[in-house]
């Protein structure tokens, strides 16, 4: 096996990049959504329900954070061959990474003054309207850089699908690397691929989180 850059193969491998980048970005976007919504409804759950559904709430959650992802998806890819192993990485990838924000939701309804709770109660402002039209366009607000954060996170674990049969950037181009023995380029543009996503994400992320601050 050479060593030896060649441009040749690097634009070769390319297209065959470019298809994995396309199930990584769809995996990333969709399982961020999944995670955003989910972690939002378990952290809002969490404040407001009874302990017999928060207690059992914060084990489950826990558990899922604290076990790994590659674990997680194996079990639900045989536990649940019904489905692709893209349908099921993406919303394992996703209810993971939503025990994740659920912790930063919670931090940011923990965040809003207290003083912004008693006056919607003086107001006699229903629970759901009170969560709604006060709490959560504060939580939420303050939460954005963190969560921008999560989604590049997100987006660098998505190699962790190889394991179960999902081919996205990396699986292709080790792929490619394997029919042709020559990996070097694949792997190396696979790498510049998802610097040249993330970097710019993360500028975006430090700028909004400076406005938001200020």
């Amino acid at each position: 096996m050479s060593v030896n850059w060649s441009w040749e193969r690097a634009i070769e491998s390319i297209p065959i990049l470019l298809e994995g980048f396309r199930i990584t970005l769809l995996a990333t976007v969709v399982g961020f959504l999944i995670a955003a919504v989910l972690g939002l409804l378990v952290a809002v759950v969490r404040r407001a329900a009874p302990a017999v559904i928060t207690v059992p709430l914060r084990l489950v959650t826990e558990f899922i954070r604290l076990t790994p992802l590659v674990v997680q998806l194996l079990f639900a890819y045989f536990l649940l061959p019904q489905f692709t192993g893209l349908q099921i990485g993406i919303a394992v990838i996703g209810v993971h990474y939503a025990t994740y924000m659920a912790e930063v939701y919670r931090a940011g309804i923990d965040a809003v003054p207290t003083g912004q709770w008693e006056a919607a109660r003086a107001l006699s402002l229903p629970a759901g309207r009170t969560w709604r039209a006060v709490v959560l366009p504060q939580a939420i607000r303050n939460t954005v850089p963190a969560l921008g954060n999560y989604a590049i996170s997100l987006f660098k674990d998505t190699p962790f699908l190889f394991a179960i049969t999902v081919v996205e950037m990396v699986t292709a181009a080790q792929q490619y690397g394997a029919r042709n023995f020559q990996y070097l380029e694949p792997i190396t543009l696979a790498g510049v691929i998802f610097l040249l996503a993330s970097y710019p994400t993360s500028i975006l992320i430090r700028r909004l989180e400076k406005s938001l601050v200020y």
